[in-house]
């Protein structure tokens, strides 16, 4: 009982501070409180959908075409797989965590995790096209260009800072469940 109340201290603690926050501040603690409900509302409305497209992910997607299209051994064809597939994404970034991480425990290489991961965060069709609609095609390619390279810079990097961590057994990450 005690593990499962400390599983949700941030969640208490938001509900502490907003509490603190409207009892002394009325104006601020009204703002925070409304800001906390509406992203409350955005994680209802995102979460379970995603955990559905998880649930597809895991049960139709077998671990030999993850490990043999993104795996350790994909080389650039992981990297193009990575970075097409999250380009068609949609919705916020930590949406994209649990897909990442049902990727890692199909035998995902984590440099493509990240790659992936990272081009869900700046480069989705919708928000490219946004992009050229309001800051220009001159703008879109250029960013487009500086921030490919880095993402799949830093998705290697990552992989390599992280070494240890896959010797000892698989990177960590918490269970979704549980």
């Amino acid at each position: 009982m005690k593990s499962k109340i400390k599983k949700y201290n941030l969640f208490f603690l938001v509900v502490l501070v907003d509490l603190i926050l409207w009892f002394y501040w009325p104006d601020k603690g009204t703002t925070a409180v409304i800001s906390t409900g509406d992203y409350l509302v955005e994680m209802l409305l995102f979460i379970p959908p995603i955990f559905i497209l998880i649930g597809l992910l895991d049960v139709w997607v077998p671990r030999e075409i993850v490990e043999k299209n993104v795996g350790s051994e994909s080389g650039v064809k992981g990297v193009v797989i990575s970075i097409l597939v999250a380009t068609a994404a949609a919705g916020p970034l930590y949406a994209g965590f649990p897909v990442a991480y049902t990727l890692m425990e199909k035998g995902c290489r984590m440099a493509n995790v990240v790659i992936f991961l990272g081009t869900w965060a700046t480069i989705k069709v919708p928000m490219l096209m946004m992009e050229i609609k309001f800051l220009g095609m001159e703008f879109a390619a250029a960013r487009l260009l500086l921030t490919l390279p880095a993402i799949i810079l830093s998705g290697y990097l990552v992989e390599r800072l992280l070494a240890g961590a896959k010797k000892a057994g698989k990177p960590k990450a918490n269970k979704l469940t549980g």
